[in-house]
């Protein structure tokens, strides 16, 4: 029901907020274009590679569609990341708690919608970008690997930063998330679990074992699955005393 009552409350204010501002408007594109750029440009400079350099990049592959992967719920966790901020900044939470809809209520709804808007994306994008072949059950396994990672993303702007500038700083920052998983492919397995700090590293490499054919996936989906909710239950705790103060 606080879930119902946020969507009621909210759903109108965030398409209006999205719509006035075109920067988020750019981020809610920016996966269709990345997907095209993917799909039509990456076998074209695969050519080229192989043509003038003798360098085989279709294997690869993988590793390029698995940053396509994370980077839908990345994106949908940066845009509700400023819609808190802007909402912050405009006094519209402090408004909420005075109101039947309940600060616990705003979270749940903040927490549990960039997860849906970043899963639907992700089964949508992914075939869009198109180089290399999974089934939707595998998809869809991999996408629910990755989608915590867009509240923890909204939740970690908009508990460390207190305004849309110190975001953009934030956001800046939380690109050198992306170097682990990338190492981590270069490693040999038995190593690669040291990158696991990362919550990053758990959907590429649910990914990667899908990819393989690895039924040792499912350990993997777990465990990314019950850290990333760790975190992002520390981040609602930190977001909510934000709010106290």
């Amino acid at each position: 029901m606080k879930a119902l009552k946020a969507v009621q409350a909210l759903g109108p204010i965030d398409a209006k907020s999205i719509q006035r501002d075109p920067l988020l408007r750019w981020l809610i594109f920016y996966p269709l274009l990345i997907a095209g750029l993917i799909h039509w440009g990456v076998p074209v400079l695969s050519a080229q590679l192989a043509a003038q350099f003798q360098f085989d990049l279709v294997p690869y592959y993988p590793l390029l569609m698995s940053f396509v992967l994370i980077m839908t719920p990345m994106l949908a966790g940066i845009v509700i990341g400023f819609l808190l901020l802007d909402q912050r900044d405009d006094q519209t939470l402090a408004a909420l708690q005075v109101t039947p809809l309940t600060l616990n209520g705003y979270l749940v709804y903040r927490a549990t919608m960039p997860i849906l808007l970043s899963l639907a994306m992700t089964l949508v994008i992914f075939p869009l970008a198109g180089l290399v072949e999974i089934g939707f059950l595998p998809l869809l396994i991999a996408a629910l690997a990755a989608a915590p990672l867009a509240p923890f993303y909204a939740l970690l702007l908009a508990a460390f930063a207190a305004n849309k500038v110190q975001g953009f700083a934030v956001t800046k920052a939380l690109g050198l998330l992306l170097i682990p998983p990338l190492v981590a492919y270069f490693v040999q397995a038995e190593w690669q679990l040291v990158f696991g700090l990362d919550p990053l590293y758990w959907p590429v490499k649910v990914f990667w074992l899908l990819q393989a054919g690895q039924p040792s996936y499912r350990l993997y989906w777990l465990a990314g699955l019950a850290y990333q909710a760790l975190l992002v239950a520390a981040l609602l705790r930190r977001f909510h005393k934000v709010m106290q103060l």
